[in-house]
């Protein structure tokens, strides 16, 4: 099983960014999916997930409003679409995927690797 997380990059403070994150190896239609992100001497946080059938979804304080999740189930694949970026989510954002999410929670059993969201101020 495979997490593959891309889109990160440089932008500046009020653009915008899209990561993608392709799931393989197995379905994950049944699973609830989402992002974490890991700024520099930080620990990981929580910053959104959404559940298999896109009827639950959450987000951190700190992105609500911002940023917006969504997922394509036949794709394996979800999204983390951010707009109004500022320099305070600079980090390196996981995707992650797990039975059971709630608010602000993600039981997580599968990580991808990280791709780098930098914004300039």
């Amino acid at each position: 099983v495979q997490l593959q997380a891309s889109g990160g990059g440089l932008v500046q403070a009020g653009g915008s960014l899209r990561l993608s994150c392709v799931a393989s190896g197995r379905s994950f239609s049944h699973d609830a999916m989402g992002w974490f992100r890991q700024a520099p001497g930080k620990d990981r946080e929580f910053v959104s997930a959404i559940n298999s059938s896109g009827g639950t979804i959450s987000y951190s304080y700190s992105v609500e409003g911002r940023f917006t999740i969504s997922g394509d189930n036949a794709k394996n694949t979800w999204y983390l679409q951010m707009n109004s970026l500022k320099p305070e989510d600079t980090a390196i954002y996981y995707c992650a995927a797990g039975p059971v999410m709630n608010n602000n929670y993600l039981k997580t059993d599968y990580w991808g690797q990280g791709t780098q969201v930098t914004v300039s101020s």
